[in-house]
């Protein structure tokens, strides 16, 4: 599919939803991890403030699911290794989820760090700031900016359109924020994760994980922005 008809699908996707095509190229960026990209098809990012999870949990995390992946046949060096993930029986890609992303999720719903996006003055310069070029460089359905970090749904127009429309989005919001708290250095952690949405049940799923992310998180309406295009 042509970079222009993947742009024409991409800005009609709240009605014509599109997913991850395993038989369409997909381009990989080797950052500190891997980052999946294809032209027009939604995505789930999450980004995290800096401080948002002690270094030793971080460290905890990633060895532990470095462990399970090699135990059942995965290497997590290898470029395919979300392939041979997906490959794997149903019941461990399950065991997989609630093992780690669930954990994960967790651990930062626990609102560790400074929290400052709880402030509504900053909440809403990282709302503004995804709303700003919204059906221009991409399509954005749903968002909710939490105490100390961020997740959304949205869809680009081209591979690498993601990965520099969320560099743009960290550098502007970190540089005001910054401002406002009078200092200078890192705000965001740099590297974020993202996941290309495979159905539209994985849609729906990860609508609602975004709706009741504060409820879960036992959050006030004060402490967290949701934005959702339907």
């Amino acid at each position: 599919m042509s970079s222009a008809d993947h742009f024409d699908c991409w800005r009609t996707v709240v009605e014509h939803v599109e997913f991850y095509d395993p038989r369409d190229s997909v381009t990989i960026y080797e950052r500190k991890l891997p980052h999946w990209s294809q032209a027009g098809t939604l995505c789930f990012i999450t980004f995290r403030t800096f401080d948002s999870l002690p270094v030793s949990v971080i460290k905890r995390f990633h060895a532990d699911r470095r462990n399970w992946l090699r135990l059942h046949g995965v290497n997590p060096d290898a470029q395919d290794c979300k392939e041979r993930l997906a490959q794997l029986d149903k019941r461990l890609r399950e065991e997989f989820w609630r093992t780690f992303s669930e954990r994960w999720n967790l651990e930062l719903d626990a609102c560790q760090g400074e929290c400052h996006l709880r402030r509504p003055e900053f909440s809403k310069i990282v709302a503004d700031s995804l709303h700003h070029f919204e059906n221009d460089r991409y399509l954005l359905t749903d968002y909710v900016v939490m105490p100390n970090h961020v997740h959304l749904l949205a869809a680009f127009p081209t591979d690498e359109a993601m990965l520099l429309q969320c560099e743009s989005w960290k550098h502007f919001t970190a540089t005001q924020i910054n401002r406002l708290l009078g200092r200078k250095g890192r705000f965001w952690q740099q590297d974020g994760f993202d996941h290309l949405v495979r159905s539209l049940e994985e849609f729906e799923y990860y609508r609602g994980y975004i709706l009741n992310n504060p409820s879960r998180a036992g959050l006030q309406t004060t402490d967290y922005r949701h934005y959702s295009a339907q």
